[in-house]
């Protein structure tokens, strides 16, 4: 599977592709230089995303997991730019309970992309977050969205 590493803000973050479709985004460095089409592309909107430039990503994507994994991530994808939700009202929207909801944001496999970090505690904590700088990099993300 090609894999694409870049710098950001927040760290190196390297891009994995398989099937023409990126399918992770991983809080580290793998040294990996595969440019594809593609990983150049995601590269490209993340750049433009951390510049302020981009605020909804369009390369294609592909979200391993269970099948209620998925329709969180889903889920999770339409909270538009800028605002939050909070774990109870995505899982009153999908009928299940704030800590499966939680749990299936931990597993997100493209934070940044599928944008988790919009996800908030019932009184306006921020929460978990599965970022290599765990609540610091979901504060960044946020304030980097409100600006």
């Amino acid at each position: 599977m090609p894999e694409l590493t870049i710098t950001s803000p927040l760290g190196p973050l390297t891009l994995v592709e398989h099937n023409d479709a990126l399918t992770n985004l991983l809080w580290r460095n793998t040294r990996s230089n595969n440019r594809t089409q593609l990983l150049s592309a995601a590269k490209e909107e993340l750049d433009n995303y951390f510049k302020g430039k981009l605020t909804r990503f369009s390369v294609p994507l592909t979200v391993a997991g269970t099948q209620f994994q998925q329709t969180v991530c889903k889920s999770i994808a339409e909270i538009p730019y800028g605002k939050t939700s909070t774990y109870g009202e995505i899982s009153k929207l999908l009928q299940s309970s704030p800590r499966a909801i939680g749990n299936a944001c931990g597993k997100n496999p493209l934070p940044i992309i599928i944008p988790c970090h919009r996800i908030i505690g019932a009184n306006g904590t921020l929460t978990g977050y599965n970022g290599r700088r765990g609540i610091n990099a979901k504060a960044f993300l946020l304030k980097l969205e409100k600006s």
